[in-house]
């Protein structure tokens, strides 16, 4: 996808950033009481009276802004991670590259700067699409040859966006353009980008799934040089079905299934704006979805451009029955405002890396379930455990911070508990916090950032909870900018920024109704070191 017009703005502590974030009053909702290490590379310190916003334990880029990540590949005993990279953004310059990033668990990363230049080709800068190790060297550059097809828009004004081919023989450090001309050119269609490369072993071929308005159309070719047009997945309603993404991944139950996906815009139907997948079959040529509606892989408003890669043990196998997960962690709604641009001179965060898994429900359906990548652990700093915490009302824990997990089970009373939850992020007054919780008398789990810095755009957002069930686990991943929450099984996530001020590293319990109970309640802190 195409990087929106970036208007410099002249003021970036009044007219910009967080001028556009001024404090808005608690939202009224029913029930309520920098290291090497920690991105893509060595980051500034803070020269701001804010102090840095910089995540703790999120990749975050280096400097100036980043927006879509690109799928890793596993090269040389590592993940090549590429997202697109503007290093001009501060001065009000538009376009994007590829910049490099490798991790061994996509955890801690280390930059490798820019392997994909902008602006060195009559086509222009480069937008979103895929990379591939071409082992058997179909294309014709090596064996081993890492090739990307990458969309390119050569003239803004007409039917342009087209799918360009570049190639690596250095392991995915630098890039070489295939000629001029477009590996698959646009038949004259507005949007036309983002392919997503697989390799289909089951007929020894490569499949490309391409972001076509309503549309995600499906390709295929011998050598990634010449593409035929297969089939096309269409569904209206969801705006422009972008970054597509495609896998075959075995479920728990020991079945293998297919999963079409796309970054897709469903809020006119009160629907996410994130990762809409699809889980069903592929014959090669057309998928068939099992059910019309799409399943979403997080509820927040903050996780977009989302890509999955192969979960691979150290010496390179590959686990399938699991894939890893993330995504760039903001929205197009409200893209530049950040207090890391004053504070930190940059803008561009991903979300963690998630585990992701095929589940079976109740009724035969199948869902996506997202854990923290396990690889976490290898960061915890300090641990607190709390054991279980009873709350009637509202309690301080005896904790600060703001970078950390807290993980535990909340409990409460059917038909008497109303509301329970935590306040994160929350000011030493009390006035400000980010809120996670279920509102029992509703039957849902909610996140909201209303009461602190934020944005734009949703305050609050809603999943479904067995309320008659008394009891649901919480995962709530907390860093400078960010709250992640996985809700019980994991098919539920929220996805939120939330910019607290400096010295706001509360965090309370809350149960309205009754008392509750916060099960084997503790907090992880981590750090990248």
């Amino acid at each position: 996808m195409t990087i929106r017009p970036v208007t410099r703005r002249a003021a970036l502590l009044g007219a910009s950033a967080l001028g556009a974030l001024a404090l808005p009053a608690p939202a009224a909702r029913a029930g309520t009481a920098a290291d090497a290490g920690t991105g893509a590379g060595a980051k500034p310190k803070s020269t701001t009276a804010l102090g840095s916003y910089r995540a703790a334990y999120h990749f975050t880029i280096p400097d100036n802004w980043k927006n879509d990540p690109q799928r890793p590949i596993w090269i040389d005993g590592a993940y090549a991670y590429y997202t697109l990279y503007n290093a001009d953004y501060i001065t009000g310059a538009e376009g994007t590259a590829w910049r490099l990033a490798t991790s061994t668990d996509l955890v801690r990363h280390s930059d490798q700067g820019v392997a994909l230049p902008k602006d060195t080709t009559a086509a222009g800068d480069a937008w979103s699409g895929s990379a591939v190790v071409d082992e058997e060297n179909t294309a014709g550059f090596g064996a081993g040859a890492v090739i990307a097809l990458v969309t390119m828009e050569p003239d803004a004004a007409a039917d342009s966006q087209a799918q360009y081919l570049w190639y690596s023989t250095d392991s995915g450090r630098t890039f070489r353009p295939y000629g001029t001309r477009p590996v698959l050119a646009n038949p004259g269609v507005k949007d036309f980008r983002d392919p997503k490369i697989v390799r289909d072993t089951d007929r020894d071929r490569w499949v490309m799934a391409l972001a076509e308005r309503d549309k995600i159309g499906l390709y295929t070719s011998g050598d990634l040089t010449s593409w035929t047009y297969r089939s096309g997945f269409v569904r209206d309603g969801y705006g422009t079905l972008e970054c597509p993404d495609l896998f075959r991944i075995k479920a728990a139950d020991g079945t293998s299934h297919w999963v079409l996906a796309a970054s897709a815009n469903g809020s006119a139907r009160g629907l996410p704006a994130t990762y809409a997948y699809w889980t069903g079959d592929f014959d090669g040529e057309t998928f068939t979805a099992d059910a019309d509606a799409p399943q979403w892989l997080d509820h927040g408003p903050d996780w977009y451009a989302g890509v999955t890669c192969e979960k691979r043990a150290a010496d390179g196998t590959v686990d399938p029955a699991a894939r890893y997960a993330f995504a760039w962690t903001n929205n197009w709604e409200y893209p530049h405002n950040t207090p890391t641009l004053i504070a930190d001179g940059f803008n561009g965060t991903d979300s963690i890396t998630r585990e992701i898994t095929l589940q079976r429900a109740g009724d035969g359906t199948y869902f996506l379930a997202s854990r923290p990548t396990p690889a976490l652990d290898a960061y915890v700093t300090r641990t607190q455990r709390l054991g279980d915490v009873t709350v009637d009302g509202a309690k301080t824990l005896d904790h600060t911070g703001t970078a950390y997990e807290i993980r535990g089970e909340l409990r409460w009373t059917p038909g008497s508990t109303e509301n329970v939850g935590l306040q994160l992020r929350k000011a030493p007054g009390g006035t400000r916090h980010v809120d996670v919780g279920v509102y029992v008398a509703g039957g849902y789990a909610y996140v909201n950032r209303g009461g602190t810095l934020y944005p734009g755009g949703t305050r609050e957002t809603h999943t479904p909870v067995d309320a008659s069930a008394g009891k649901v686990a919480l995962r709530i991943l907390v860093d400078r900018t960010t709250v992640e929450v996985f809700v019980g099984d994991g098919r539920y996530v929220h996805t939120h920024q939330a910019f607290g001020l400096p010295g706001d590293d509360r965090v309370a319990l809350y149960a309205s109704g009754g008392p509750a109970v916060f099960g084997d309640l503790e907090i992880r802190e981590y750090g990248l070191g």
